[in-house]
């Protein structure tokens, strides 16, 4: 692949069309032999193809973590239900709404309400949330992150206004599934809760973990061609960062090499994609997020949580900016992401495909028009606020 490098065409064409195997050797080819150059070559490659589609923007998210129980016990998560060390918590309607009203006033148009899959927000509860950002906040985006449900609740949370839906697979191989989660869950029913989604005409996230035990080249490649099929608006990567009470704990962190790696060949694989450079990969890493911009992602976000209740989401050891109130978090972010060359972007940032012109967007299940919708600017100007 290396004499590709300075081809994006051919590139794009070849994982395109490669086989498994193809793509685990290539993988293999990166990971252990690519030198310095190759990468950086690999890096411009990405940074071409997002710059066709979105410029430089960088489009920032509000993270809302609004409840740490959850129903299941994934063997990586802090938050499984079988921990008796974590710390439980739900925010109620009335919080969420103002940590929403909060981000709002700093520029965000795009809420993205994360929780581990907690029975306590039914349908109607979840529904009755959504629908209540989505009319006092008309030009924002919802985005939902709250695990595997019913075809008929994806649809009532489309239906109340929620746009997207992120739901990492975590992993396409089948055996690989089964040694990170108990019997109970399946990747056929993860799978088929993405086609789901994606056919009630949600914008949809899938992605993986990086680095995460029992990983093989294989089972990236088979990471690779899930998405290939599925062509997801969005795919959340990141290292897998090990957390103290579970059995993984032991478990040494990764440096960032790969997950950067794995970001550019997304990135020319679904040139539109809408990209995260994650919170995980700035644990790793002090630089993460900057260098995962300048690898071929597109989106960061920053936590709107209440910060007293921050250290209590703890999905995995040491996260980030637990301590930041969200407009100092949002103040930093921006002047290093603005020193790389690129803009922090507040509008919604929807997929390129999900745009239907200036003046409107998809917002659930009808077409909508555009308020306010923040321009970038090379001077760092989002939705009238200055980040210069």
């Amino acid at each position: 692949m290396d004499s590709m490098l300075n081809d994006l065409d051919r590139v794009t064409a070849w994982l395109d069309s490669a086989t498994k195997k193809e793509v685990a050797d290539m993988i293999r080819r990166l990971f252990e032999y690519a030198s310095p150059e190759e990468l950086a070559a690999l890096s411009r490659l990405a940074r071409e193809q997002v710059e066709q589609y979105y410029g430089r923007a960088v489009y920032f998210r509000g993270l809302i973590e609004f409840s740490s129980y959850c129903r299941n016990d994934c063997f990586y998560c802090g938050l499984r239900k079988n921990n008796p060390h974590a710390t439980r918590y739900r925010l109620s309607k009335q919080e969420i709404v103002a940590c929403c009203a909060e981000g709002r006033a700093l520029g965000f148009r795009t809420f993205v309400l994360q929780s581990g899959e907690d029975e306590h927000f039914d349908d109607d509860r979840l529904c009755g949330i959504v629908s209540t950002i989505a009319t006092r906040f008309p030009d924002c985006a919802v985005t939902l992150s709250v695990g595997e449900r019913s075809r008929s609740s994806y649809l009532r949370l489309f239906e109340a206004g929620a746009a997207r839906y992120l739901l990492r697979h975590e992993t396409a191989d089948e055996s690989h599934y089964a040694r990170l989660h108990p019997p109970e869950l399946s990747l056929r029913n993860r799978k088929k809760c993405l086609i789901d989604l994606k056919e009630i005409g949600f914008q949809v996230g899938a992605g993986f973990m990086v680095d995460a035990p029992h990983q093989t080249y294989d089972s990236l490649a088979e990471d690779f061609v899930f998405l290939r099929d599925l062509q997801p608006h969005m795919v959340g990567i990141g290292p897998f960062v090990p957390h103290k009470d579970t059995r993984f704990a032991g478990y040494s962190p990764p440096s960032s090499r790969h997950t950067l790696i794995l970001l550019s060949l997304l990135r020319i694989m679904l040139p539109k994609v809408l990209l995260p450079a994650t919170t995980a990969l700035a644990t790793i890493d002090p630089d993460g997020r900057e260098r995962g911009i300048l690898a071929g992602a597109n989106v960061v976000m920053i936590n709107l949580s209440p910060k007293a209740r921050r250290k209590e989401y703890s999905l995995y050891d040491g996260k980030i900016c637990v301590d930041e109130e969200a407009a100092e978090s949002l103040a930093l972010l921006s002047h290093r992401l603005l020193a790389t060359g690129h803009v922090p972007d507040f509008s919604r940032g929807d997929h390129a495909d999900s745009r239907k012109d200036d003046g409107e967007y998809e917002a659930g299940n009808k077409t909508v028009s555009r308020i306010g919708a923040g321009k970038s600017t090379s001077q760092g100007t989002v939705q009238g606020k200055e980040h210069s």
